[in-house]
């Protein structure tokens, strides 16, 4: 038995399996929810080790961690205004006790000894946390928050930073709540009927409350980044609407073309359901590539975005069938007076039209199609790589407000002070060090040197005279390392947090084409493998990376803080995270996949049956446009809904994975590739036999099962 045949058959065995034991089937994926609910018990902390192996800053954490164990590196900054900052230190000293008896909160100094502005109108006093932020419960960020706001009063204005009380900020509005609710208006549109579009609902929403329970899982095993959680929900709602819409899709044909029941359901599994495996395979495989990245936190997300991927594939050829089993033919009742409306004859479906005038003028097609996707990337030429500080924390809250009251009260840079370590004490030698350090233009003051408990090392507080985000910072900690500290002649690491997020955003875009290299050439031959053809593999993976470079460019210019970022709470420019571009092209390039099997896979079964690649290409883009259209625009709105989101890398990862899907699914595959594929003609499908007969055969989808 061939490998393609091999695989159908698996396919329709477990069609036919899910068919025959549909209560069974829904029973276990029911107790395995049910079992990812009480696994919450055991899940971990949110955590995330953002330094980089092998630089300088991590080298000084680690000499700080070892002589300095007393000092925290997390703590809550609390931040007080007043006519006079010294004569306010009650209150302030009132907060820090009551803040003492919360989980995870541990002693302050007096605020007499707390740092105060020149003009003696603000203060800053730092209490250290007993744990890492992800391991304190939520409740204590809130209670601290309400702690603050109750200080407040009689000429006291108090204000709270810290990683801690950022957390505890959540939005108004859930993210995920609202591009489900989209979602379900879309897949209502589209199928007519509460009964089919309930259907992709509710396997999205048994994926993604068992990949929850995975991810906490994962988290007390490995470190997983805060942010993790809701990217995997975000990619899980997604493909788990659209994989389930695809078969349900194909189920209904078959049961109009008038198969029953159990032979609609193989058909569906046999063509639709390969087409999933495949597409979600390509997904996990990109994801994957972040392996590649050497970075902890970037393993963490992958696991977590894997997880979702996983369990919403899963979903979808297990579960799916089972519940079509039992819908059987009653999968149109309910219906939506008006919706669903779709012409008989697909060669006369609107689809089938635009592809013919596409057909008719490709070059222009081709021409103007790549002109809009190459002036959206242009952006991506001002793309600045680096972590955003709290000054881009929405105005109204309280870890903006304290952002501001510092820069105001002791220059901006004391929002991210850096760190110089040395494994020496306070002698001469780190005495000249500071004294170089204080001359350094760009820096704002020196405190220190401080020495250990033992005498062994030393360390001196760098405040500098521009914000963490700002690219001045960036070349100051270069200035230090590679001029300043080894003209002093003493062995020193700059280190801190500001100098820690340095060092990531420089080795993630060292890395970054490499990862982007082994993603390209694998997804390459994944296409070659599916479609037996040189060209339109080639043609699929520059299209890609066009679509991503539009995604790009979106980010780009959302991030530089202009009208279109004000519109989603971008107010002034911000970096970009590093881990956002690495973590878009592994999402988007599976994603994009997706529609390339969708559509190609149609466009190729037309083209074996009748040998005329314009004709195929206009009947795939009738059969499939309605499917992936609805798919793009459930995409786009459970993307495009973390806009809501309080959090700018959540903005950004989600308006930006938008806007690529929004291109791949309009422009790319609806202009671009029948334009392309009109103009190449019967070369679009060239393979050389030698290459033929070394590729593997596995054919993405199968011919429907006999009647």
């Amino acid at each position: 038995m061939s490998a393609p045949s091999a695989t159908r058959g698996r396919l329709a065995r477990l069609a036919d399996l899910a068919f025959r034991r549909r209560r069974a089937v829904v029973a276990t994926w029911v107790v395995a929810l049910i079992a990812a609910f009480a696994s919450a018990g055991f899940a971990g902390d949110w955590s995330a080790d953002y330094s980089t192996p092998g630089s300088e800053s991590r080298a000084a954490a680690q000499l700080l961690n070892e002589r300095f164990p007393q000092s925290s590196p997390d703590t809550v900054d609390v931040v007080w205004q007043a006519g006079d900052a010294v004569a306010a230190a009650p209150v302030i000293d009132r907060l820090a006790t009551q803040a003492a008896g919360l989980e995870g909160v541990g002693k302050a100094a007096p605020a007499s000894d707390a740092d105060v502005s020149r003009d003696g109108t603000i203060g800053v006093l730092r209490i250290p946390l007993t744990e890492l932020p992800g391991a304190i419960p939520d409740h204590t960020g809130t209670t601290l928050i309400d702690l603050a706001q109750r200080a407040s009063g009689d000429g006291v204005r108090v204000e709270l930073g810290g990683i801690l009380i950022a957390n505890a900020q959540g939005g108004a509005i859930s993210s995920e709540v609202v591009g489900l609710a989209i979602a379900g208006l879309v897949l209502l549109l589209t199928f007519g009927s509460m009964i089919a579009a309930g259907l992709p609902f509710a396997t999205a929403l048994f994926g993604l409350g068992i990949s929850s329970g995975v991810t906490g899982l994962l988290a007390a095993l490995i470190d997983v980044p805060d942010w993790a959680p809701a990217l995997a929900s975000m990619l899980g709602i997604g493909v788990g609407i659209d994989y389930a819409l695809l078969i349900v899709t194909r189920y209904r044909a078959a049961l109009a073309a008038g198969r029953d029941p159990r032979a609609a359901v193989a058909e569906a599994m046999t063509t639709a359901g390969r087409s999933v495996l495949i597409a979600g395979t390509t997904v996990v495989i990109s994801l994957l590539g972040l392996f590649r990245m050497g970075l902890p936190y970037l393993c963490g997300a992958a696991l977590a975005a894997i997880a979702a991927v996983v369990s919403v594939m899963a979903a979808a050829v297990t579960l799916v069938p089972a519940l079509l089993a039992m819908a059987g033919s009653r999968i149109d009742r309910l219906r939506i007076p008006g919706a669903n409306r779709t012409p008989a004859d697909p060669a006369q479906a609107p689809a089938a039209r635009w592809g013919r005038a596409v057909q008719r003028r490709p070059w222009v097609a081709a021409i103007a199609g790549a002109a809009v996707l190459l002036v959206l990337a242009a952006p991506v030429t001002g793309l600045h790589l680096g972590f955003p500080d709290r000054g881009n924390d929405a105005a109204d809250t309280t870890t903006r407000q304290a952002y501001d009251l510092v820069s105001r009260g002791f220059g901006p840079g004391a929002n991210g002070p850096l760190l110089i370590a040395a494994q020496t004490g306070d002698g001469p030698g780190m005495t000249r060090l500071a004294d170089a350090v204080r001359d350094t233009p760009g820096v704002a003051a020196v405190s220190g040197p401080v020495a250990s408990a033992d005498g062994s090392a030393s360390i001196l507080t760098v405040v500098p005279a521009t914000s963490p985000q700002d690219s001045a910072t960036e070349d100051l900690v270069h200035r230090l390392r590679d001029d300043v500290v080894p003209r002093a002649g003493v062995h020193a690491d700059v280190g801190g947090a500001t100098a820690a997020l340095v060092d990531q955003s420089e080795a993630t875009a060292s890395r970054l084409p490499l990862f982007i290299g082994g993603v390209v050439a694998l997804s390459f031959l994944l296409l070659l493998v599916a479609f037996r053809s040189v060209v339109v593999s080639i043609k699929a993976a520059a299209m890609n990376l066009l679509s991503i470079g539009a995604a790009y460019g979106m980010v780009a210019y959302l991030a530089e803080g202009g009208w279109a970022g004000q519109l989603v709470g971008i107010d002034s420019p911000t970096p970009v995270p590093p881990f956002i571009p690495v973590i878009m092209f592994a999402v988007l390039f599976g994603l994009s996949m997706d529609y390339e099997v969708f559509l190609l896979s149609r466009v190729r079964e037309e083209y074996l049956a009748r040998g005329d690649t314009a004709r195929a290409v206009t009947e795939g883009l009738a059969r499939t446009a309605r499917v992936i259209t609805a798919a793009a625009l459930i995409m786009v709105a459970v993307f495009g809904a973390f806009a809501l989101s309080p959090d700018v890398s959540l903005k950004l990862i989600g308006l930006g994975l938008a806007t690529a899907v929004f291109v791949d699914a309009t422009i790319v595959r609806m202009v671009l590739v029948p334009a392309v594929m009109q103009i190449l003609g019967d070369r679009s499908w060239w393979m050389p036999r030698w290459l033929d007969r070394v590729v593997p055969r596995a054919e993405l989808e199968a011919p429907a099962p006999a009647a």
